[in-house]
C-alpha cells in the first residue's frame, strides 16, 4: 500500500515562477498576434482612418512582448547558473546513464502508456528538461528571425544585429515561412505541456500543477530525503565529506 507520509520540499524558487508566468503569457500574445498579422482579417470601418490603427498596434504589442520575451529569456539563462539544483543548466542536458534510463521510463509511461509507474521526481523528469532544451533553441530561433524581419522597418542597432540571418534563408518570404511555422510548434508545446502537467498531478499526487504557484512539491517522506539529497535534479551525487 502506498505511504501517505508525504514531505513538502521547496522546488520552483521565485525567480522560476516569474520567469515561467511571464513565459506563458509572452508565448500567448507572440502566437496570437502573429497570427493575425500572418493572417489579417479585413475590417470594415465608415470612420476616420486615423482613429482605426488596429494593425499597427497589433504590430507594436508583437514587437514590444518579442523584446520581453528575450529578456525573460536571458534571465532563464543567468538563473541556470545561480539558482538551485531543480534550476540547474546541467539538468537541460540527459546525456548521463540514469537520464537515459528515465527518458525511456518516461516515453513508456506517458507515450506508449504500456505501463504504469508513477515518474519519482521533485523537479522535472529528463524527458521534460530535454523539451525545455528544445523549445530553448525553438525561442534562440524566433527571435533571431523575429528581428531579422523587423531589421528593414527599424533604425534602431539592436535588429540590425540580426539582418545576416534573412540572407540565409534566401529572402523575407522564406525566413517569414519558417517563423510562422515555428510559432505553430510553440502552440503545440502548449497544449502538450498543459495535458501532462495535468496527467502527471492526478496520477502522482505530488502537487505539479501547484508548484509553479507556490514553489512547493510533496513526495513520500523517504523518496523525498533520498531526492532531495542528490546533486543533480533525480540523479545520485557523491556524499559530502563529513
Amino acid at each position: 500500500m502506498p505511504s501517505h507520509d508525504y514531505q513538502r520540499v521547496y522546488v520552483w524558487q521565485q525567480p522560476v515562477r516569474w520567469f515561467h508566468w511571464i513565459n506563458a503569457l509572452c508565448i500567448v500574445t507572440l502566437c496570437t498576434t502573429g497570427y493575425f498579422i500572418a493572417h489579417p482579417p479585413a475590417f470594415m470601418n465608415s470612420g476616420e482612418a486615423a482613429f482605426s490603427f488596429w494593425f499597427g498596434k497589433l504590430r507594436l504589442v508583437h514587437f514590444v512582448t518579442a523584446y520581453v520575451f528575450l529578456g525573460n529569456f536571458m534571465f532563464r539563462l543567468y538563473w541556470s547558473l545561480v539558482g538551485n539544483k531543480y534550476a540547474n543548466w546541467r539538468n537541460f542536458f540527459p546525456l548521463s546513464k540514469a537520464q537515459m534510463k528515465q527518458v525511456v521510463d518516461v516515453m513508456t509511461v506517458d507515450v506508449l502508456q504500456s505501463r504504469y509507474k508513477p515518474m519519482r521526481n521533485l523537479g522535472h523528469n529528463s524527458v521534460a528538461y530535454f523539451t525545455y532544451t528544445g523549445t530553448g533553441l525553438l525561442t534562440l530561433f524566433q527571435v533571431a528571425s523575429g528581428f531579422a524581419l523587423y531589421a528593414p522597418m527599424s533604425d534602431h542597432w539592436f535588429p540590425q544585429l540580426f539582418a545576416w540571418v534573412v540572407p540565409l534563408f534566401g529572402s523575407e518570404q522564406n525566413l517569414r515561412v519558417f517563423h510562422y511555422a515555428v510559432t505553430w510548434l510553440f502552440g503545440i508545446f502548449v497544449f502538450i505541456h498543459v495535458y501532462l502537467v495535468m496527467y502527471h498531478d492526478y496520477v502522482e499526487g505530488h502537487g505539479v500543477l501547484t508548484s509553479i504557484i507556490g514553489g512547493w512539491k510533496f513526495m513520500e517522506k523517504g523518496k523525498a530525503q533520498a531526492e532531495h539529497a542528490t546533486g543533480i535534479s533525480g540523479l545520485p551525487t557523491k556524499p559530502s565529506k563529513p
